[in-house]
C-alpha cells in the first residue's frame, strides 16, 4: 500500500497559538517521524510526504531558508536510523534549485539506502505535478527511439519523477483544505482522497488510523463496474 500526505496547516497552527510560523514547521517535522512509526507498524510499505511545492518559493525568504535548513537537519539526523531500519529514501521534484548542502544531504541518503526494500520513504521537495509533466516530456522527446504514435501510459510514466514508485492508494490532506494543490495529479488518477480539518502538527496515530479505516470501507472500482452492485 502507498499512502501520500499533503502536510498542510503548519503556519496556521502556529499563528493560532501566537507562535512564529517556523515553530509550526518545526512541530510538523516531528510529526513526520511519529507518523513513519505508525505507517511501519501497520505494514504500509510506501509513504510519500509533500514537504515543499514549487510554488512555495514565493514565500518570504526567511521562511524558505528556515525550511531548507530544517529539511537538511532532518535528513542528516535520521541517516543512520534509515539505514538501521532498512528504509529506502527518495526525493522527487526539481532538486537542482535547492541549496547545495541540502542537495548533497539528499544524494548521500539516497545512495546509502538504495539497496533497501523493506520500506520506502519519499519526500517531495520543490515538486509540482505540472512541472513534472514538462520534465517528463522533455526527457521523452530526447529519446529518439520512442514511438510517439503508439505511446502508452506505461511508457510515459517511466519519465516521471515517480517512475520507481507505485501510484498512491490513499492521499491524506490535513488542515481542512480539499484540493490536491498540484501534487501527484497523474499518479493519483484512481487514489482515494481523505481530508481532515486537523492541522498537520496535531495529526497523530488516532487521526491516521481514522483515515485508514475510512479507506478500508471504500470500494475501489478503478473505473470498472462492480459485478455485485452493477453500477
Amino acid at each position: 500500500m502507498h499512502v501520500a500526505f499533503i502536510m498542510d496547516g503548519n503556519g496556521r497552527w502556529a499563528q493560532a497559538r501566537g507562535l512564529p510560523r517556523h515553530e509550526g514547521h518545526r512541530r510538523g517535522a516531528a510529526v513526520v517521524k511519529k507518523i513513519l512509526r505508525v505507517v511501519e507498524k501497520n505494514g504500509i510499505k510506501y509513504a510519500t510526504f509533500f514537504a515543499f511545492s514549487s510554488e512555495n518559493f514565493s514565500r518570504p525568504e526567511s521562511e524558505i531558508n528556515f525550511l531548507m535548513n530544517l529539511f537538511e537537519k532532518f535528513l542528516k539526523k535520521y541517516n543512520k536510523t534509515f539505514c538501521e531500519k532498512e528504509v529506502r529514501f527518495r526525493a522527487i521534484g526539481d532538486l537542482s534549485q535547492l541549496p547545495i548542502n541540502l542537495q548533497l544531504a539528499i544524494e548521500k541518503l539516497i545512495q546509502n539506502t538504495a539497496c533497501f526494500d523493506k520500506f520506502h520513504l519519499t519526500i517531495a521537495l520543490n515538486y509540482g505535478a505540472r512541472s513534472e509533466v514538462i520534465y517528463a516530456m522533455r526527457n521523452l522527446l530526447k529519446n529518439k527511439n520512442v514511438d510517439v504514435d503508439n505511446l502508452t501510459w506505461e511508457d510515459f510514466e517511466q519519465y516521471l519523477y515517480t517512475k520507481d514508485l507505485p501510484d498512491p492508494d490513499l492521499i491524506i490532506r490535513t488542515s481542512g483544505e480539499q484540493r490536491l494543490s498540484n501534487f501527484l495529479l497523474l499518479q493519483s488518477a484512481y487514489a482515494e482522497l481523505y481530508f481532515t480539518k486537523t492541522y498537520w502538527p496535531d495529526f497523530d496515530e488516532k487521526e491516521f488510523l481514522l483515515a485508514i479505516e475510512d479507506y478500508g470501507i471504500r470500494e475501489r472500482r478503478m473505473g470498472k463496474i462492480n459485478d455485485k452492485t452493477n453500477n
